[in-house]
Order: structure tokens, then C-alpha cells, then sequence
């Protein structure tokens, strides 16, 4: 699943009249534009994203089918002549924009487990507001391989240290808690793992192999960070006795190896099983006293020369609320050096958005649980994205989604 990048110019659509779906502030819902395109995709019409041009608009091969979808899904769409289409590519030839072909419709899996958590997931939210198709996945279907069959996976309000989310402390009594840690004990064993955190870095694993072979993940609230944390811990027993009986290794720290990680390094676990926080990498504290009308800004890169983060910053504003999760953001002095930083909080030392190259393939993270809820609590009602269709943060969601579509060539950077 080797990704590259087209840097070059394709008129593919001067021959007719085609579709121009923009993502500027004439857009109706841009959150259901990302199911048009990736609909167009799927059955297999000509298809473009104009980076930096309004927006990061779609141009589409005519077809009735696009239309009545547009008309459908509420979804603003302009019929274009082939020479206002020349008009258009020699805009973006002048401009720091490109234009890059959508091949093929990726496949998405969604990390999610069998028994009912209390709490909703941005990103499905996203996928089933914008009608794009996804596959719900857990660890019994990962340590059997099947990762291999998906183009980009989603991880999100998932512990894969082995602690439970670290809700000992506050829910260790609810019914909820008690279900998750009965099911994962029960998989546990079925794979000849004695405990859970033995499973969850087993599947860690996985994850991090199948981003190097080719893979692209997406991942948001306490999934990034644990994620490396269950890969730098290894086979060394992180978990406290109050969760899983025995002790941690009293060296654990120090036994942390951080070249197995994707993304951060030289950050502190925290062992405690009443604080609601796995590591020092995290922001929340200062991000909740900066309070509710904080805002990050997106970086602004070279759509020629930089697609990639390029094509995940597509948004029609740079300047997005802040919103918080178990994981807020990342400090940035815990980011390895090949660690893109493409959104952050001016002024501190939160990176809210990064993404990376490993392996043959990329990781995207985006701190937080919600962009349109800035402090979601345990059994609150899930995000009518019906009210938010113009959301800024969603946008950074579905472009994640639709990254992998994107024709490819070998990058430069």
C-alpha cells in the first residue's frame, strides 16, 4: 500500500462541462461535500481535489448521479464549462494551490468494541453524517490480520496501555466500566495473554506494523498517546496493582524504549491509577485554564511541494475553537523531529494537530474528543452534526478520511 503524491498539474476535465463542489464559505454543508466526493470516487468518475482553492474544492466529471446527491444531501455544487475550467487550473498554476486526483475510494475501518461504551465517537459521527461506508474493528479482528484489508484506520477513546481509560478511580463501579473490563479479560485469555495489557500491546503492535507497511491512521483523544506509550513499554508491566492485581515494574521508566514509538518520546507515564492522565506528553490541565474561547491556528504549507499536510489542513477558516478530550493536545517538546506540526495553540507549548511518515505509510493525530463540544462528559447526548455541517474541526476529520484516495507520487520532503 504504497503512498505517493502527484505534484503535477492533471487536466483531466477540459473535454465537457464538469462539477465544482466548493468548500469556501458558499457551501452549504461541508461536512456532506466529503460523502459526495468520496461517492464520485467510488464509482469511478474523474475526480480532483483543489487544494487551497475555495476552500479545497472538488471537481467532478459531469454525471446525473452527482447531482441528485448534491441535490440529495443538501450539498452546493456549480456547473462549470471546460474553459472556466482552464481558468481555474491557471489559477492554481499561479497560486500556492494544487490540483490532486482522487483514484480510488478507500476502504475504512473504524477501531471500535462490541460492548457499549458512554461516550460517542467524532469521527464515526462524521463517516455517518457525511454517508461515508466503514467497517467496526476490535482486537480480536486485528491480532487475526485483517488491517491489511483497510486503506485507513481510526483509533480514537481507546486505553492501549491496559488500564481501563484510567476510570478506576471515578467509574470503577459503574456497570459500563465492569462490562469493558470483563470482555477485555475474557480476549486476554483467549490469546494466551494473562493480562490486558499484555493484548492491548500485542495490538499496539499491530497497529504500528500496519502503519509502516503502508498503512494511514487517524487518531484523536487518549488513543495517540497511549498508543506509544503500550510501544515504548514493551513486555514491561506499566499497570498499577489496584487494576490488574500485581504491581508495576518498579524500573519501568526507565525501561521505556522509545525508538519503538511512532510519535513522541522522552515523556513521563503516570502510574497512578486516581489520576485521570497516562503521561506528561498531554495538555489538558493548561488547556482547560485557558478556558472555552481558546482557538488553535492551522500552519499554511506549500500545496506544490507540501501535499500532505496540505491536504489534511484543508478548512474554509485557519482558526478553529479549542476543545478538550482525556487528551487535549500534545507538547511539542515531545515530538520526535520528524514530527509535522500543523495546528497549534499560539503562545504554548500545545501542538494540536501533527502528522508523520512511518514506514511506508502515515499517521495523523488531532488532540481532543469533539471539535464542536469543547468539554464532552461521560453519557452526554451525541453532536447533531445537523447543526454543525459547517464545522471547521469536523472538516479536519473527513479530510483524514479522504486522504488515502488522493493519486500518489514520491514526495520530495
Amino acid at each position: 500500500m504504497k503512498r505517493i503524491f502527484v505534484i503535477l498539474l492533471w487536466p483531466i476535465l477540459l473535454a465537457a462541462n464538469s462539477i465544482l463542489i466548493p468548500m469556501d464559505d458558499a457551501q452549504n454543508d461541508h461536512l456532506r461535500a466529503y460523502g459526495v466526493a468520496y461517492h464520485a470516487v467510488a464509482i469511478g468518475l474523474k475526480s480532483e481535489w483543489l487544494l487551497n482553492y475555495r476552500g479545497g474544492s472538488f471537481l467532478i466529471a459531469y454525471d446525473d448521479r452527482v447531482i441528485k446527491m448534491c441535490n440529495e444531501k443538501g450539498v452546493t455544487y456549480e456547473i462549470v464549462t471546460p474553459s472556466e475550467v482552464a481558468s481555474i487550473y491557471a489559477t492554481i498554476k499561479d497560486n500556492n494551490m494544487n490540483a490532486v486526483e482522487l483514484e480510488k475510494a478507500p476502504k475504512v475501518a473504524v477501531y471500535i468494541p462490541p460492548y457499549a461504551e458512554p461516550w460517542d465517537d467524532a469521527v464515526t459521527l462524521a463517516l455517518e453524517y457525511a454517508d461515508i461506508p466503514y467497517d467496526r474493528i476490535y482486537d480480536d479482528d486485528i491480532l487475526e490480520g485483517k488491517l491489511s484489508e483497510y486503506d485507513w484506520l481510526h483509533i480514537h477513546h481507546e486505553d492501549f496501555t491496559g488500564q481501563f481509560g484510567k476510570f478506576y478511580g471515578t467509574h470503577r463501579n459503574d456497570t459500563w466500566y465492569k462490562t469493558q473490563v470483563k470482555m477485555d479479560r475474557a480476549t486476554a485469555k483467549k490469546w494466551g495473554f494473562k493480562k490486558v495489557w499484555e493484548l492491548k500491546h500485542a495490538v499496539a503492535y499491530k497497529i504500528r506494523d500496519y502503519v509502516k507497511n503502508g498503512g494511514f491512521l487517524f487518531a484523536m483523544c487518549s488513543a495517540p498517546i497511549t498508543l506509544d506509550i503500550a510501544l515504548a513499554a514493551g513486555n514491561v508491566d506499566i499497570v498499577p496493582a489496584a487494576i490488574d492485581g500485581d504491581g508495576i515494574d518498579q524500573n519501568a521508566q526507565k525501561k521505556l524504549d522509545f525508538s519503538q514509538t511512532m510519535a513522541f518520546q522522552n515523556f513521563k507515564i503516570i502510574t497512578d491509577p486516581n489520576v485521570y492522565e497516562h503521561s506528561d506528553i498531554d495538555v489538558t490541565r493548561e488547556a482547560a485554564m485557558r478556558g472555552p474561547y481558546t482557538y488553535f491556528t492551522l500552519f499554511n504549507f506549500s500545496a506544490k511541494y507540501d501535499p500532505v499536510p496540505t491536504i489534511l489542513t484543508q478548512d474554509h477558516t485557519s482558526v478553529i475553537k479549542e476543545f478538550l478530550g482525556q487528551d487535549t493536545g500534545f507538547r511539542k517538546s515531545k515530538l520526535k523531529s520528524y514530527v509535522v506540526v500543523m495546528g497549534e495553540v499560539k503562545g504554548t507549548d500545545e501542538a494540536k494537530y501533527i502528522y508523520g511518515p512511518y514506514g511506508k505509510g502515515f499517521f495523523s493525530y488531532l488532540g481532543g474528543h469533539d471539535p464542536e463540544d469543547y468539554a464532552h462528559r461521560i453519557g452526554d447526548p451525541p453532536t447533531d452534526l445537523k447543526l454543525h455541517r459547517h464545522s471547521p474541526g469536523y472538516r479536519l476529520i473527513l479530510n483524514n478520511v479522504l486522504f488515502p484516495a488522493a493519486k500518489k507520487k514520491k514526495l520530495k520532503t
